[in-house]
């Protein structure tokens, strides 16, 4: 008994770290990200997740335009994205300064010098990103269902203005577009609908 006692609290440490890194299965990482994607463009979009050790790897090779990264479990909430393939150069670099620690300012001030340096390109034409949200409890890593998800929809166009647009600059109502960075690399027109449920 007294050689087993002392080994209690190392058990319940080693047990806790692996409930916290767990990691759902492929399939139930695909079933979830693609639902941030339009109905139409779901079954034959690329989808990246994380793998046992909790890196993000490719899924499933797709055959249209999108793009779906799976929710991070270690990250509070459920949060999965889909975008046009054009973006990846974008986001690819942003996952890749993030994984060295960058804080999301230097990630932007990179970016920026990037894009207009060239090095990095961004698309040409307005190119959208779609988001879904939800909180812990309405989302089953299990099986990848999510219940009662917010989205919102992003779409880019570099360096455009509130003045070259006609938008503004903060939603006037629920659900109204807007411009967020205006004038930047990252400028983007933001939709945010109400969400489904009420806290």
């Amino acid at each position: 008994m007294k050689t087993t006692l002392p080994l209690i609290p190392f058990l319940l440490a080693v047990c806790a770290v692996v409930a916290q890194t767990r990691i759902p299965s492929p399939e139930a990482q695909i079933r979830a990200a693609v639902m941030a994607a339009p109905a139409d463009q779901q079954d034959g979009a690329t989808v990246y997740g994380y793998d046992e050790s909790g890196e993000i790897v490719m899924l499933r090779k797709g055959n249209n335009q999108m793009i779906c990264v799976a929710d991070d479990p270690e990250q509070k909430g459920f949060n999965a994205s889909c975008y046009h393939k054009d973006l990846e150069p974008f986001m690819s670099r942003g996952r890749q300064l993030q994984k060295q620690g960058k804080s999301a300012k230097e990630i932007f001030d990179i970016r920026e010098a990037e894009v207009k340096s060239g090095r990095l390109k961004m698309p040409r034409q307005p190119s959208t990103l779609f988001v879904m949200t939800a909180p812990d409890d309405r989302y089953d890593s299990e099986t990848g269902e999510v219940r009662e998800g917010n989205y919102r929809y992003v779409v880019y166009i570099p360096f455009a203005t509130a003045e070259s647009t006609g938008l503004p600059l903060r939603p006037e109502a629920p659900g109204m577009p807007w411009i967020m960075d205006p004038g930047t690399h990252r400028a983007h027109i933001m939709i945010t609908p109400p969400p489904p449920y009420k806290n």
